[in-house]
């Protein structure tokens, strides 16, 4: 099978808007079977930073392969997936609940008048 992967294989991206198939060269899909040799889906954020740049130039170069050859091919041979998330910042933070005072009742209030 990894013969398949290094002749054709193609690494999926996992996008906020789905996956993305992209076609790497010769020596980064031989790079690639090396990074998935252990596991088959790996977050952006363990890569480390050289293969998190690999992986954002080829996105960034649009080395992209459309939906329709990764489909067309009933097997495409998928080397590996890197799950894409979006930077948090705090701006995209749900707003934070006020915490209970220790005025409100609930479990502490009746655990007070216990005592």
């Amino acid at each position: 099978m990894w013969i398949e992967k290094l002749a054709d294989g193609v690494v999926q991206v996992q996008t906020p808007i789905g996956p993305r198939y992209l076609m790497p060269s010769f020596l980064q899909r031989m790079y690639f079977l090396w990074m998935f040799r252990h596991f088959p889906i790996l977050p952006h954020a363990v890569l480390s930073t050289g293969q998190q740049r690999m992986i954002d130039r080829l996105c960034s170069e649009q080395r992209f392969v459309s939906m329709a050859y990764a489909d067309g091919m009933e097997d495409a041979p998928v080397i590996g997936t890197v799950e894409r998330r979006p930077k948090m910042g705090l701006d995209s933070l749900p707003p934070r609940r006020p915490v209970a005072s220790e005025n409100s009742s609930g479990l502490a209030a009746e655990l007070r008048q216990r005592s």
